[in-house]
């Protein structure tokens, strides 16, 4: 059965932005309740799929994979190989000696044409999901419980496949065409039908592409694997040049929702948001805090995505969100390792002292995280980090703080092993505490801390090494506090546009296929352009997105502009007192005063020359539910995942939380 262009692009594009925004009235419902409290007293004990969750490989090009993804993982390859052996089977017993001869070629030059074809087709099906990892705001993902951190590595297998696929696709029409003595079929663009020269340099962009994403080019040249990776977009275009609009209309949902999710960023980047300070720790380890709006909450592990003009217009890149959105209303901090280029600039930009910065303009994207949460489901959570991983367990720690002393709630024991180089980077435990630390206290939170450092054999005498170093700027009228780029009602605004800009879509495609493409198709002596059809389409797909985007964002930034403005006077009124842009030394042991301070240093246990003993330390713990959560090195996640995946006890849930793409 044949289906006009229209009727495939109803047929593939209506269900998955359906799902979407039906997904956006669900999370807008569920951040309600969330928000009400329900959830976190009775998010208990929930067993069952605990089984499925666990790790089953944990070295290897996979990486650490649990049970659920392995299944998935190989249903999906099963789907691949079922299509192309179906579809092979068919056309090969299509083919005869009588037909091939008939058509003037040999059996196996058809055949092999036809193995060329199908291998485009199946790679077809692995690019429609290639999107749905990196929309990084989608709804799609918080439905199955992901975020788009964790569904990287998805990403990446997706990408894989497509070009082990497309590369095939083009080598065997190649060998087809030289074979045939048709050589002159690569530099063909035909004006209906599938073009060979798009379908070229379709390839060719995703060869230099996929070169760069080689994990050793990644980590030693991050610049050329981030810029070279723009150019999916020539990918894509000379894609759906290569095969018209009726055959990718299969993969382009997944593209709609990661373009309108692009735009989104767009705009919120355009805004220099309100940074308030800086805490520099003697870590090579900075903090920043930044003003923020009351409306806009979070979850812990949340990520933000930062680019510092001054250092490159260009780079963005993700940090962990420290801050807790309860706790600190008006505040949102970030904490940043000086290992890189782009943050060893950053934290040198800031701690030198023949610099006096008022003002440091920067540009977010996000915050991004989980939907919801259930560490409270635990008996006792056991978190494992190695260097600036423990980041992501001190928002957990404070979202902990939050519920045992606001909401009153029961909150599992929590036990941190973190393992430091050096002796310095104790200072890491101080930003346990909120910045409103003193008013809170912890010592209803079971939280015990074994700190571990490698390099040094003890304490080092050098007390320069408990000063933290302050630096406040000077707060400018163009500077926003950080706030979501569609508001408190943030789903709902999402979902209307992911609807109004299908249905605006549909209305102007009809129109021009009515009025501008029908009286072509049909006349006679005339065929619309294949080309231009495929223009039309993707250009009216990207003004109704920026239409409709545009206007939801106009609207909600009136609002955000009067809370701006609130947060502003405030802000101006508590700073009058003090001196923007200088840099004052803050002496930690004047903390020892504190009630809050002093509950933390009686929860800590520093061991120095040595490196934790995970395996016994994760196996001691006898509760009925345990909750093991790793961050840091490759290794240590490895060795973390291999323990809750031995079998010897079955009271362990395990997570990674990691950030390296």
């Amino acid at each position: 059965m044949r289906f006009s262009a229209g009727t495939r692009l109803l047929i593939f594009f209506f269900p998955v932005l359906l799902i979407a925004a039906l997904g956006c009235v669900y999370l807008h419902i569920a951040k309600q309740v969330d928000a009400s409290n329900t959830r976190r007293s009775n998010d208990r004990k929930s067993g069952g799929s605990s089984r499925w969750k666990r790790p089953v490989l944990v070295k290897g090009p996979l990486g650490i994979v649990t049970a659920t993804e392995l299944f998935f993982f190989i249903m999906f390859i099963a789907l691949l190989i079922w299509s192309f052996c179906t579809y092979i089977i068919n056309d090969f017993s299509a083919v005869t000696q009588k037909s091939a001869a008939k058509a003037g070629e040999k059996v196996w030059k058809v055949r092999l044409e036809i193995t060329g074809l199908r291998l485009g087709l199946i790679g077809n099906i692995c690019l429609s999901f290639l999107f749905f990892p990196v929309a990084r705001g989608s709804s799609v993902l918080p439905l199955l419980g992901l975020t788009s951190e964790s569904s990287i590595k998805y990403h990446i297998w997706l990408g894989h496949m497509v070009m082990t696929l497309f590369t095939a696709h083009g080598v065997f029409y190649i060998i087809y065409w030289v074979a045939t003595h048709q050589i002159s079929q690569m530099v063909k663009w035909e004006a209906t039908g599938t073009s060979n020269v798009a379908g070229e340099l379709s390839l060719l962009s995703g060869l230099f592409l996929w070169a760069a994403s080689i994990p050793s080019i990644r980590r030693k040249a991050f610049e050329l694997f981030f810029y070279t990776h723009h150019l999916y977009i020539l990918f894509l275009i000379f894609f759906v040049f290569h095969v018209g609009m009726p055959y990718a209309s299969i993969m382009l949902p997944a593209f709609y929702l990661f373009l309108l999710d692009r735009f989104l960023r767009f705009l919120q980047s355009r805004t220099h948001v309100s940074l308030l300070s800086a805490r520099l720790l003697p870590c090579q380890t900075l903090q920043l805090n930044f003003s923020k709006s009351h409306g806009l909450t979070y979850n812990p592990t949340s990520v933000m995505f930062i680019n510092v003009p001054s250092i490159s217009h260009l780079q963005w890149h993700p940090f962990t969100i420290t801050s807790n959105s309860n706790l600190e209303p008006d505040k949102l901090s970030v904490v940043i390792k000086s290992e890189g280029t782009w943050s060893h600039k950053l934290y040198q930009m800031l701690s030198s002292s023949s610099s006096s910065i008022d003002r440091l303009s920067v540009s977010v994207e996000g915050p991004y995280g989980p939907a919801s949460t259930n560490y409270l489901r635990h008996d006792t959570l056991v978190m494992v980090s190695g260097g600036s991983g423990i980041t992501p367990f001190i928002s957990i720690i404070k979202d902990l703080i939050y519920v045992s002393t606001t909401l009153k709630f029961t909150t599992p024991r929590v036990v941190l092993i973190c393992a430091f180089k050096n002796s310095s980077c104790l200072s890491m435990l101080d930003l346990i505490l909120p910045i409103s630390g003193s008013q809170i206290d912890i010592s209803n939170l079971k939280l015990q801390i074994e700190a571990y450092i490698t390099r040094d054999k003890e304490p080092r005498a050098n007390s320069s090494s408990h000063i933290v170093r302050a630096v406040w700027f000077k707060p400018h009228a163009s500077d926003s506090p950080i706030c979501d780029v569609l508001g408190p009602n943030h789903w709902l605004w999402l979902g209307a546009i992911i609807s109004s800009s299908f249905i605006l879509f549909l209305v102007i495609i009809g129109v021009i296929t009515r009025y501008y493409i029908f009286p072509i198709d049909h006349n006679t002596n005339a065929k619309f352009s294949s080309s231009l059809r495929s223009v039309l389409n993707m250009l009216v797909i990207c003004v109704c997105i920026v239409i409709t985007a545009s206007a939801a964002v106009v609207w909600n930034k009136k609002q955000n502009a009067k809370e701006a403005y609130k947060i502003q006077n405030m802000e101006g009124s508590s700073s009058s007192s003090s001196s923007p842009g200088i840099s004052m030394a803050y002496n930690a042991d004047r903390e020892l005063e504190s009630v809050p301070f002093q509950s933390l240093v009686q929860a800590t246990n520093v061991h120095y020359g040595e490196r934790p003993d995970l395996k016994r330390m994760i196996l001691d713990q006898k509760e009925s539910s345990v909750g093991v959560l790793v961050s840091g090195p490759k290794k240590m996640r490895q060795e973390v995942a291999a323990i809750c995946s031995c079998g010897l006890v079955q009271n362990l849930h395990f997570e990674s939380i990691s950030f390296g793409w």
